[in-house]
């Protein structure tokens, strides 16, 4: 039965959220961090956040992810953290020697007031950092904001503690600071490929390419190659411009570096889709000064044969949407380049910085029916797709449920994806990453008719 007894009208509800549409911000935070090279997350709250925060990362990614607790106790849940934090110091350094330890707060430790600045002064002036080692913090309450925030407020951290003009007087490299949003590293990857091939001097921050989803070779390591390393994020400080790749996950970031190190900033939505992609490549170019070589134009090409050859099975399909702001923006553009109707789009994450409902109708005409921010959740979603059943709906694993109850096919964007592989190497920016997400669109709807095709339809060429 699942979720049939959802019913397809409520009344309004203005303090009560049903399956939310995000996770909470810590989730987010803990991501950020694990893109620095040999950096240690540390959870400051109770040991069971941790656990929790760990354990939606370990299921989406399927590799193990290693973070360190403050571990609060009744004691410390009443009279305040410093104590435990100042201990768990000693304890990572010693054990584990990462490079970074990055500290994101939790309810309990902000609702108590621990002031993580003071505390962090606190280690150094006693030695518990040893000489060499960093030690970041990003405030991540989880009864605000979510995942997306979590992610933004590290990413901001990375840039208040490690970012600087270099020696010589902040002199201006020719390098392009980029700046991913919540994005899979497979993602982070793509991103890269095309800087690289218009022979782009970059730094990206984070970057877990290569952490998240790193090769198995028989040994464990605790830091694995990838990450971008802290000396590079040092030196964003002197890049000749920086690239926010998504506004509510990357922008605050780059605004921070800005108003510290005077690096100038452009930025564009993630580059999902043709549209998207052309714009961020463009904007790579006039900033970097490079040309478009012939190997970018030719993955271009062939997804623009890609839609010709198939855009008969997407055109004027029905399809809805629930995720994150930064991916629902240039997915739904892409839907709308294939010919399809979007009907729904919906996110819990707080969209008040972006324009986000104006964006997607801008994409999509005014019919589209758009809900974002606090109360919007799974429930009210499912709610407006028993209104108007669509062809095909994208969203995370928590979505199958509904899928299952009102048979329709879902294609799994977003986070978090427990019962599916692919995401963390198969990735969705980009042209390249454009065909992947075509071909499972077209492999979802083929598969359908197929499916319902009747014996004298069942065709062996569609």
């Amino acid at each position: 039965m699942l979720l049939r007894h959802t019913p397809s009208t409520t009344p309004e509800r203005h303090a009560l959220t049903i399956n939310p549409a995000k996770t909470c911000q810590p989730v987010g935070a803990m991501y950020a961090a694990l893109g620095i090279h040999n950096c240690m997350p540390h959870s400051h709250g109770s040991q069971g956040c941790c656990a929790y925060h760990r354990s939606a990362l370990t299921r989406h990614y399927n590799d193990p992810i290693m973070s360190g607790t403050s571990s609060f106790s009744e004691g410390a849940s009443v009279f305040g953290g410093q104590a435990n934090l100042l201990e768990a110091f000693t304890n990572i350094f010693t054990l584990y020697s990462p490079d970074i330890v990055a500290v994101n707060t939790t309810c309990l430790s902000e609702v108590i007031g621990d002031d993580l600045t003071q505390i962090i002064n606190k280690a150094y002036e006693e030695k518990k950092i040893p000489a060499g080692k960093i030690v970041i913090h990003a405030n991540t309450p989880s009864f605000t904001g979510s995942h997306i925030t979590g992610y933004a407020n590290m990413a901001a951290a990375m840039v208040k503690y490690l970012a600087k003009k270099t020696a010589d007087g902040g002199r201006q490299t020719d390098t392009i600071n980029l700046i991913p949003s919540f994005i899979e590293p497979s993602d982070m990857a793509e991103i890269k490929h095309i800087a690289e091939e218009m022979e782009i001097s970059y730094i990206m921050f984070p970057d877990t390419c290569g952490v998240v989803n790193s090769p198995l070779d028989g040994r464990f390591h605790l830091y694995p190659r990838g990450g971008c390393p802290k000396e590079k994020i040092e030196a964003s400080g002197s890049s000749a411009a920086t690239i926010a790749i998504g506004v509510l996950g990357a922008q605050p970031a780059a605004k921070l570096l800005d108003t510290k190190c005077k690096v100038p900033f452009e930025t564009v939505e993630v580059p999902i889709g043709i549209s998207a992609t052309d714009r961020f490549i463009d904007t790579l170019r006039k900033i970097a000064g490079a040309s478009v070589p012939s190997s970018i134009r030719i993955e271009r090409g062939q997804l623009v044969d890609a839609i010709s050859d198939m855009c008969q099975y997407t055109y004027g399909k029905k399809v809805s949407l629930v995720g994150d702001p930064d991916i629902l923006v240039p997915l739904v553009e892409f839907l709308n380049d294939l010919g399809m109707k979007v009907q729904h789009v919906l996110t819990g994450t707080s969209t008040n910085k972006y324009k986000f409902e104006e964006r997607i109708k801008n994409i999509c005409g005014e019919n589209v029916k758009i809900l974002a921010g606090l109360g919007k959740d799974m429930y009210l979603f499912h709610q407006l797709l028993q209104a108007d059943k669509p062809d095909l709906f994208f969203g995370n694993t928590y979505c199958k449920y509904i899928a299952r109850d009102m048979d329709i096919p879902l294609l799994r964007i977003g986070f978090p994806i427990y019962d599916r592989l692919g995401h963390s190497y198969q990735p969705i920016a980009g042209y390249r990453g454009g065909m992947n997400l075509l071909i499972r669109i077209l492999n979802t709807l083929m598969d359908r008719i197929d499916r319902d095709a009747n014996e004298e339809e069942f065709e062996l060429i569609m």
